[in-house]
């Protein structure tokens, strides 16, 4: 539970009413649907770490929404604010989201009770390893079982830290890398996941932004390039998406950390900022002619796009109504509650969900847990050939012509790499799963909102795997 404005609010009662309120627009019985938004299993552990002299119990939570598709998949996140309300929540909406982009994963998500700032590495590492050590001996952990990546204060290096402890607990499985993912490249980690959930919110803004008709209906033009952006947090997921859309064309007029906000009509230098709060401790500390300290306050700056890309619930009931952004799109897990959706929607201001939006890390996710377990790393099979066929074509083509290609243009010959794959791969499933959300969004009336029609998507997928194989005949 969190507090909002003095008042109690429940993060996954969030999520299951947004279930409901889609739900209605499916044929899906009511114990089915009942099934779907059921969290399946949740573990709650409390374990001793030996800190220096001092033993200290660590509270910790993994919870299974859904095993519709195994294995489970979610993020661990290392947060003295962790809580069970929070990681269902986070659970249920990675099940939705996976759905969404039609990943074949059931949605789960972990959370160690710590504030990772207060502990040395030694310390982290001990109480990964032990986390994990719980994981495994719950059935919790598991290429086809449940496999975890990193999140809110996780990295590559807690991902490595757990995947040596799970090939220490259980040697003889030669698919053992698939059991998380995020991990470092040297370690079967995947070039590109690092910037994989904030390039899937840059693909799924861009695709939203490309439809003339939609963008006329909120008072701009289609395309990026030229809108005025905020962004809200600076994590992994919120410089990578600031970045991008940055490059596209688009115009960073505001940034926003938990320690406050800045914000330049004339544009902001996104490294520089980054460079001068690494070297102060503080954003504010950043040249620019309007400051705020109070970050909450920050997400009301006029722009065409804001980027909640920090924690849950920071739009709400209270201050919805003061939101000028035309377009929010969620980078961040529940930046909006239900409350807050219905007061957008009233302000005629897009929201572009969660469920979608932020879909980019899992979908990554999802290929380097295939590459796991083919046990051979994309391009690696064509790289050359594809290389080769290139050059074979463009000598044919100089001896037709008698011309030579210069030197600038052979480097658009090389065959793709890794990250080729990936990037084309995210590319692909962002565009294809908006188009598939907005048709969804059209084909019914009464529908009033993309959060709504990514819920019905997604639960309409989640029900026809029951169906279709007969489990719920």
């Amino acid at each position: 539970m969190s507090s909002i404005e003095g008042e109690q609010f429940s993060f996954f009662h969030g999520v299951e009413r947004n279930f409901e309120k889609a739900s209605r627009f499916t044929n899906i019985s009511k114990g089915l649907l009942e099934e779907i938004k059921s969290c399946n299993s949740v573990l709650k552990v409390k374990f001793p770490v030996k800190l220096g002299e001092d033993i200290q119990v660590i509270e910790a939570f993994r919870v299974q929404h859904s095993h519709h598709h195994s294995p489970c998949k979610g993020g661990v996140r290392f947060s003295e604010d962790v809580n069970q309300d929070e990681v269902m929540a986070l659970a249920a909406l990675m099940t939705y989201k996976c759905a969404v982009v039609d990943v074949p994963f059931g949605g789960a998500k972990g959370g160690v009770k710590i504030n990772p700032k207060n502990y040395s590495v030694s310390d982290l590492e001990r109480i990964t390893r032990r986390y994990t050590a719980e994981l495994y001996k719950k059935n919790f952990i598991g290429p086809g079982i449940d496999v975890p990546a990193p999140d809110y204060g996780t990295s590559a290096r807690e991902m490595s830290w757990i995947l040596d402890t799970y090939r220490s607990l259980n040697p003889q499985d030669i698919n053992a890398s698939a059991c998380v993912t995020g991990k470092p490249v040297t370690q079967g980690g995947i070039n590109g996941r690092a910037e994989a959930t904030g390039l899937g919110v840059f693909y799924g803004i861009r695709e939203a932004c490309s439809y003339e008709e939609d963008m006329a209906k909120i008072g701009l033009k289609p395309g990026v390039k030229g809108k005025e952006v905020v962004v809200q947090g600076l994590g992994n997921v919120g410089y990578h998406a600031a970045n991008f859309l940055k490059y596209a064309g688009a115009k960073l007029v505001g940034l926003i950390e938990y320690e406050g906000g800045i914000y330049d009509p004339e544009g902001l230098d996104l490294d520089k900022v980054i460079e001068i709060r690494n070297a102060t401790g503080s954003i504010l500390n950043v040249d620019a002619p309007i400051k705020e300290e109070n970050s909450t306050k920050a997400l009301e700056w006029e722009c065409d796009i804001l980027i909640p890309a920090a924690k849950e619930s920071v739009i709400h009931k209270e201050n919805a109504g003061r939101i000028r952004a035309k377009i929010i799109g969620e980078a961040a897990n529940g930046p909006l509650t239900p409350d807050a959706d219905d007061i957008l929607f009233e302000k005629n201001i897009m929201v572009i969900p969660d469920t979608y939006l932020n879909a980019g890390g899992v979908t990554v996710s999802y290929f380097e847990w295939l590459q796991n377990l083919s046990h051979i790393r994309f391009g690696r099979l064509e790289k050359r050939f594809t290389e080769s066929r290139y050059h074979e074509i463009v000598s044919i083509a100089e001896d037709l012509s008698g011309k030579s290609v210069n030197e600038a243009a052979r480097k658009l010959l090389r065959g793709p790499a890794e990250e080729d794959f990936v990037y084309s791969g995210l590319e692909e499933t962002m565009v294809l799963a908006y188009k598939e959300v907005r048709d969804t969004f059209h084909a019914i009336e009464e529908v009033r909102d993309l959060r709504t029609a990514a819920y019905i998507l997604a639960i309409n997928r989640i029900g026809s795997s029951y169906t279709e194989f007969g489990i719920f005949p």
